[in-house]
């Protein structure tokens, strides 16, 4: 199970630095059509504003993976329950006026 949470943490990462150098390049070499015909002022922030996005997505689609990861319930020791339960109802030995006094 480690693993697989490891493999899906190391392609998250991996999307993280790719998918916005991806974008990039692909503003920057004019790989998309109808970008030619902007200004390279406009083609930065254009191309900036989309690698946020892309990285914006990665991580939103982590998140996603990591909520549908089955999440198995820890069972406390039955032992330490009953020992819990035993310490908070024994008697302190204290009168109740003291206990008032101190709050």
């Amino acid at each position: 199970m480690a693993a697989g949470l490891v493999k899906k943490f190391f392609i998250a990462s991996m999307l993280m630095w790719m998918a916005p150098l991806a974008v990039h390049y692909g503003f920057n070499h004019n790989l998309l059509p109808g970008l030619t015909n902007l200004s390279p002022h406009a083609m930065k922030l254009l191309s900036g504003f989309v690698a946020v996005i892309s990285v914006n997505i990665v991580i939103a689609f982590y998140i996603y993976m990591a909520m549908k990861e089955p999440c198995n319930k820890h069972q406390p020791d039955p032992k330490f329950l009953t020992h819990a339960k035993a310490s908070v109802y024994q008697p302190t030995g204290e009168p109740m006026e003291s206990l008032k006094k101190q709050e």
